[in-house]
């Protein structure tokens, strides 16, 4: 619509990869662990992803090899049933993966405030746009409503 300056924002995606290319640890891991804590076993995360267990196993596994090390203390099941938590390391992972996480949004933002506010390339047009950092509130709204396209976008591939 002509006559009100858009609202523009930067979106980016981070995640850690091997020398070979392979996903060691993004945002898909990060949910995949945070939910095993949450949940307290694969199995539960799982479901509450809506993932198969298979699915999971395999990134949980990946990524352990590819660290070399492993992110999750496994307790199979018995008389009082099995779970998994995350080792130390795996929290450290997970603690430092959200810092560079939120360094990178930030600096993102930065960027893009100045870079597209510098030359005022909307100088000529009806209405300029007003360029905004995100709260971290706002980027975790951001998050869930990526994952629910994500999450469409599988449905609509399974589909297929």
């Amino acid at each position: 619509m002509i006559g009100e300056p858009p609202k523009l924002r930067i979106k980016s995606k981070i995640w850690i990869m091997d020398e070979q290319g392979k996903v060691v640890f993004g945002a898909g891991r990060l949910r995949i662990f945070c939910a095993i804590e949450e949940h307290g076993s694969i199995l539960g995360a799982a479901r509450a992803l809506g993932m198969s267990y298979r699915a999971v196993w395999g990134k949980i596994k990946s990524t352990e090899e590819r660290v070399g090390q492993p992110i999750l203390q496994k307790q199979t099941g018995g008389v009082h049933g099995g779970g998994s938590t995350l080792t130390p390391f795996g929290r450290t992972l997970i603690e430092r993966y959200k810092q560079l996480e939120d360094l990178t949004r930030s600096s993102a933002d930065t960027f893009f405030g100045s870079i597209f506010a510098a030359d005022n390339i909307w100088e000529n047009s009806p209405g300029k746009p007003i360029f905004s950092a995100q709260s971290r509130e706002e980027r975790q709204r951001g998050h869930a409503e990526h994952r629910e396209e994500e999450r469409s976008g599988v449905e609509i591939a399974k589909e297929k």
